[in-house]
């Protein structure tokens, strides 16, 4: 097991002159050198033969014990060079200051064959001066979320960081998962986690609070050299377009969250990522009954501020925070603007484009607009699963619309029967509009299969996974993992995957409430 090492981020920024996991306030470096603490027993648990081909390796590599000893954080490989990033964030609407990796350790930069960049970054590896009060460690219940999340995203369509592989450490950690006064030792794990970059709003935020526009500067610089090589220009020429991708990226992102019903949970700009990825996943949930007001982040639920209908203009908020701490490599606001408005153009292109293709027509017109909203207002009010309703939308015939093909979505029947007038109604629209569009019924069901996905990765189905490997059974992560490599195709044999959440997962610890705690 060999990789090639180009650790631009330790090379070309400047670091704390300090290492170690002593907990400081470090001032003037974006980053602090520090290892991962040893762990009793590294035991794998769950791997991605994807993100392994990536690196170049196959299933004896991942079988060795020596894989289970790098990935738990036992063992540093030549070229490796640990170290925790520094950096702020706003968090729930409020600046809270230097952050940092409190407990993920960046082993190094890995180039692939393919001269592709994959920084890879152990969660739950140990402390680091960033952890503040906290033990830099993770449990397995968080641990397998991440992991299978990572993947279930990418293969969704929707950008992510990835994982690479899932290792229990062999020693309990103490949590208190709904901080209420009942922590409990739980069994630790640690997820390795890939991405092209690791960097964050929350990087860019901190040296500007502090008035080191010295450092914002060569940290932009790096960034743009490093991670975005194909843009032109010089100065603020340069910079106003970067920023402007930035801004497009994570329209991109969000827009592909709202089409799946994937919630966040905590959209902290430190938990943003500046290459437009789905990062940190914390408390995330999927939307099971459509209800734009819900958030599975037990720490929301009095303001509910990362809710699934505020996404997109929370993620605006953020870069509002990011155009904020950039603006001293600006003359003017107006570059800023207007990456700010290229991320109002580009959501609007994205979620008329989501219109199109989750409700199968040709092109979204104005009046498709309305017919959505209004679906997803009758989705809101009869208590509807989002992804079984999009899903059978697909079967609809303009010629003769019925409404028994959506009976199983609905989660309370008073609401169903109160509901059948209003499904009617737009039932009626929608196949007037279909009789009205460009496309033939197979084309149709194609683009609608494509955009609609029959298996998602619902909170009830990683909690029964959790639950089993709790009790030694992992192999159970590794076969969730497998359904959801392929969410838009019909999979013979797994539709128990496919259902709706049952009545007992409602209220349940894990599947409908989550905390930060991991």
């Amino acid at each position: 097991m060999k990789f090639d090492f180009d650790n631009a981020f330790v090379r070309e920024l400047p670091g704390d002159p300090e290492a170690g996991p002593r907990v400081r306030q470090v001032e003037g470096a974006l980053w602090s050198a520090v290892e991962p603490t040893p762990v009793p027993n590294p035991e794998l648990l769950a791997w991605s033969a994807e993100m392994a081909a990536q690196l170049g390796l196959d299933a004896d590599d991942v079988a060795s014990p020596r894989f289970a000893r790098v990935f738990g954080g036992n063992e540093l490989l030549p070229g490796m060079q640990p170290f925790a990033a520094n950096y702020g964030g706003h968090q729930f609407g409020h600046w809270a200051g230097q952050l940092g990796d409190g407990r993920a350790i960046t082993l190094g930069e890995a180039v692939n064959a393919a001269g592709e960049r994959w920084e890879l970054q152990l969660k739950g590896a140990g402390p680091t001066p960033y952890s503040r009060t906290a033990d830099g460690r993770a449990v397995l219940r968080s641990s397998i979320r991440e992991f299978l999340c990572s993947e279930a995203m990418h293969h969704l369509g929707i950008p992510t960081t990835r994982a690479l592989s899932l290792v229990g450490t062999g020693e309990q950690v103490v949590r208190d998962m709904f901080y209420d006064g009942n922590a409990r030792p739980e069994p630790g794990a640690i997820v390795c986690r890939m991405a092209p970059s690791f960097l964050r709003f929350g990087n860019f935020e901190l040296p500007a609070s502090r008035g080191n526009t010295a450092l914002l500067k060569q940290l932009v610089d790096f960034c743009i050299r490093r991670d975005f090589p194909h843009l032109r220009g010089d100065g603020e020429v340069l910079v106003a377009a970067w920023f402007g991708e930035v801004c497009a990226r994570t329209a991109v992102m969000i827009g592909h969250w709202m089409r799946v019903g994937f919630v966040h949970g905590v959209m902290n700009t430190d938990n943003m990522s500046i290459l437009g990825l789905t990062i940190d996943y914390g408390p995330y949930g999927w939307i099971d009954n459509y209800d734009p007001d819900w958030t599975p982040n037990t720490t929301d639920r009095q303001n509910r501020r990362y809710r699934f209908g505020q996404q997109p203009a929370v993620a605006y908020w953020n870069l509002g925070r990011l155009a904020g701490a950039l603006s001293p490599l600006f003359d003017g606001v107006e570059p800023l603007q207007a990456g700010l408005q290229r991320f109002i153009d580009t959501y609007t292109a994205v979620d008329r484009d989501n219109t199109a293709r989750k409700l199968g027509l040709a092109e979204c017109r104005d009046d498709d607009v309305e017919l959505m909203q209004s679906l997803q207002d009758l989705l809101r009010d009869a208590e509807v699963d989002m992804t079984l309703f999009f899903r059978a939308l697909a079967e609809v015939d303009p010629a003769a619309p019925s409404r028994d093909l959506f009976a199983e979505a609905f989660y309370d029947e008073d609401k169903h029967e109160a509901a059948v007038p209003t499904l009617d109604d737009w039932l009626g629209r929608y196949a007037v509009r279909l009789r009205d569009d460009s496309l033939d019924a197979a084309a149709r069901r194609q683009r609608m299969d494509a955009a609609n996905p029959r298996y998602v990765l619902r909170n009830y189905l990683t909690q029964q996974a959790i639950d089993r490997a709790g009790q030694g059974d992992a192999d159970c992560v590794m076969e969730l993992l497998d359904v959801m490599r392929r969410p838009y195709d019909e999979q013979p044999g797994r539709e128990a995957f496919a259902r709706k959440r049952p009545d007992w997962a409602r209220h349940k610890a894990g599947c409908s409430m989550l905390s930060c705690s991991s």
